[in-house]
């Protein structure tokens, strides 16, 4: 798999061969193009390599003796680029050099003979930073991660039919199945000839074209890209992945994540990318005392405020309240799908989502989560002000300007 696509520009051979040796040691940068001189104009071949290879970095080695050459260089790829992020390398001991550089459009200045961990720091600020932007949610998309509280719980089926929900009412969404083994063609009754392994595989010459080529089309506009018939052999890079969403939100309105029961490094980094994270779980002591756990696992990693409950096969339960639930998970409730097997199940089994049934109380749930997730106001950090509707009449919980949900009764 690769990590943040580089390209190297130098005039000595020598110096250019160790640059690439420097940024694959990384594991973390991978090299697609390196070029022996310095573009002149902004039609030079370089630029146009650069550019379809989907380098995300430009690496201008600076000679010494002769450094106006590659300050030349770095202005006109920081003009004829966009969203592309340079890096020098040069002598350190020359402070005019390194301000010219600077002022050219370079963003890191490392020494001619970096070593691979101040290299490495570097891409991994530049996968930081990226990440942080497209968290902020400003005019990209909300990213939502189901996940299982314990397996069976339906993440996967509330996940389907949230995306089909999103997709009839709200804008252009992709449903990204994360899950070990990906069963959310299944319920779409669809059969992926692409998906999302491929699309890592190919994250250093992604471009909207190719994205789109991985994606398997559902009625409705709905895009999948679908899970693995198997494990994945090695787990994405937190790199990767933010490279795989920065895509993902700037061509869709709404990302939805199925991690099902998965719960691992992975599903820890997509909770950190999204905006609000949808612990699925039932009212079973089983489940809420999973759900508990749960909670604190996610505790280590941003997402731990953007956790939810979603009681899903709701049943109200007497004398057990969602003060009781709350309580039991440390964990607020979002929403509570009704229980309604004998609907459900059928439509698992004939692949249509019941989000399709109008006008029955589970699938006008699942339009009004869709609805409350969608409308919710993206506070500065990206987590979303969810606030669910008995909350309302707490003068403690309530906060001027939060949004109030109010799903369908759910079996009350």
């Amino acid at each position: 798999m690769h990590g943040i696509a580089v390209a190297i520009l130098s005039e000595d051979r020598e110096h250019l061969n160790t640059l690439q040796n420097r940024v694959d040691s990384t594991n973390l940068g991978q090299v697609v193009s390196t070029h022996l001189g310095f573009p002149l104009v902004p039609t030079d071949p370089a630029i146009r390599q650069i550019q379809d290879l989907g380098a995300e970095v430009v690496l201008v080695d600076i000679d010494p003796q002769n450094p106006q050459h590659a300050l030349a260089a770095i202005e006109l790829v920081h003009a004829s680029t966009s969203d592309i992020t340079i890096f020098v390398a040069g002598k350190m001991d020359h402070p005019p050099t390194i301000v010219a550089a600077m002022r050219a459009g370079a963003r890191e200045y490392l020494d001619r003979n970096v070593d691979r961990e101040s290299l490495l720091e570097c891409l991994t600020r530049l996968a930081s930073v990226r990440s942080k932007k497209m968290r902020s949610g400003a005019g990209k998309a909300k990213v939502f991660t189901f996940v299982n509280a314990k397996g069976g719980a339906g993440a996967t089926t509330v996940a389907v039919n949230t995306a089909i929900a999103l997709q009839e009412g709200h804008g252009k969404v992709v449903l990204v199945d994360f899950a070990s083994i990906g069963c959310a063609a299944l319920h779409l009754n669809l059969r992926p000839t692409f998906g999302l392994f491929d699309a890592l595989q190919n994250l250093h010459r992604m471009d909207a074209s190719l994205l789109e080529g991985f994606m398997t089309p559902y009625k409705g506009g709905l895009h999948l890209l679908a899970g693995p018939q198997q494990p994945y052999p090695a787990p994405p890079t937190a790199a990767e992945l933010a490279r795989l969403f920065d895509l993902l939100v700037s061509h869709y309105s709404y990302v939805v994540i199925d991690c099902s029961s998965r719960l691992d490094q992975t599903t820890r980094m997509l909770c950190d990318l999204s905006n609000a994270v949808l612990l699925v779980t039932q009212t079973d002591v089983v489940s809420l005392w999973s759900a508990g756990r749960l909670r604190s696992f996610f505790e280590e990693g941003a997402g731990r405020d953007r956790v939810r409950l979603v009681l899903n096969r709701h049943k109200k339960i007497p004398g057990f309240g969602d003060e009781d639930l709350e309580k039991a998970t440390n964990c607020k409730v979002l929403w509570k799908v009704p229980n309604n097997y004998q609907l459900i199940a059928p439509a698992i089994d004939n692949g249509t989502p019941v989000a399709l049934h109008h006008n029955q109380e589970v699938s006008n749930s699942f339009m009004a989560l869709a609805s409350a997730l969608a409308q919710a106001a993206t506070a500065s950090d990206g987590a979303l002000d969810l606030v669910y509707q008995h909350d309302k009449n707490d003068p403690k919980k309530k906060a001027v300007g939060r949004l109030l949900i109010s799903p369908l009764r759910a079996g009350q």
